[in-house]
């Protein structure tokens, strides 16, 4: 029997990431097409460290433009152990500095944990006498937890075939496989992190930009100056960030949409309601329609301005005129008298 500690960790880096194309993993069962519909991911290359006295390979990979994935896998002699706790800590710690080496800031990240168990006859269910363990390490928790926590936690599971499980929770999932076929369960559990920290770059964006609205409406409100070109590089940016989100917010659900209801789909779908991305998108679209109103708002007030300015300048002109024209009448009775 194969126990296989996996720690996954998606970090934004400030530069782009490029590399040679990653070929997608096979899966259990999923039309053929769907490969194509993966997001792209490049190889990046690779780490070697020590941990705990024993050498470790991580994998760096990329989804372009800004993501970087770190994913190192170690064999143990039980995965049903407290002790793996530390030694998911010391990979984490190790994945953290490589990710930081590389311009990449720990605020922005997901770490994810995988337990994979193969070799085995029979049916997993075996496995759930270690429910109480299995709990703890899918939330990273080293308390004893309830017994109604515990069989919460492992509801969450779906099966495709008899011998096989994946129980997924918001840190980690436990997967079982007699023929150790985890490749598609990984990649999947990669992606459903990877929308989760596109949604959370993506609510930063909208964050600093009704910041930068907000300084601009109180100028407005303040009656201060600002420069068109000002109002305008805020359209600009707005109608950019407006379109990466539609586009960040659809792209991967379509993808998914096209696998339909196979059992990549189904486990997807699984993962991204412990992650609440519905939630998330809500979050998202109630922001986006914020930056949209104050944008509109600040451009009609500057419209409202820009035309009150002109009537005043339209008013100081025929002021002048008029000023002229006196000045005329004088200079033409002066000169004939």
């Amino acid at each position: 029997m194969r126990h296989q500690l996996i720690a996954l960790v998606l970090g934004e880096v400030p530069h782009e990431v490029r590399g040679e194309l990653f070929p997608a993993r096979a899966g259990k069962s999923k039309p053929v097409y769907s490969q194509a519909a993966a997001p792209a991911q490049v190889r990046v290359g690779e780490e070697r460290v020590l941990i705990d006295g024993r050498p470790v390979v991580f994998q760096l990979r990329g989804y372009p433009p800004d993501v970087l994935l770190l994913e190192a896998s170690l064999d143990v002699e039980t995965l049903f152990d407290q002790k793996v706790l530390a030694l998911t800590e010391m990979l984490y710690r190790e994945a953290y500095r490589l990710l930081e080496a590389r311009g990449g800031e720990p605020l922005f990240s997901e770490e994810y944990s995988v337990f994979a168990v193969s070799g085995y006859e029979g049916p997993p269910e075996q496995f759930l006498d270690h429910a109480a363990v299995m709990a703890s390490l899918l939330k990273s928790e080293g308390l004893d937890l309830d017994p109604k926590e515990i069989e919460h936690t492992l509801q969450a599971h779906i099966k495709y075939g008899m011998n096989d499980m994946a129980v997924v929770d918001w840190n980690g999932a436990f997967l079982f496989d007699d023929l150790g076929d985890f490749d598609e369960d990984i990649e999947l559990l990669v992606l459903a992190n990877l929308q989760l920290l596109r949604h959370r770059i993506l609510d930063r964006q909208l964050d600093e930009r009704l910041t930068r609205l907000g300084e601009l409406a109180q100028k407005t409100a303040d009656g201060r100056p600002f420069r068109r070109s000002e109002l305008a590089s805020g359209l600009r940016e707005t109608i950019r960030i407006r379109t990466s989100s539609i586009s960040a917010l659809q792209q991967l659900d379509r993808q998914i949409r096209l696998i339909g209801d196979w059992y990549s789909a189904r486990l997807f779908d699984l993962t991204a309601r412990k992650f609440r991305i519905e939630a998330w998108r809500n979050v998202l679209r109630g922001k986006l329609e914020s930056v949209e109103d104050i944008h509109s708002m600040i451009a009609e007030n500057f419209s409202v301005s820009a035309k009150h300015r002109a009537e005043w300048y339209q008013i100081l002109a025929f002021f002048v005129l008029q000023i002229g024209w006196f000045l005329l009448i004088i200079l033409e009775f002066w000169y004939f008298t």
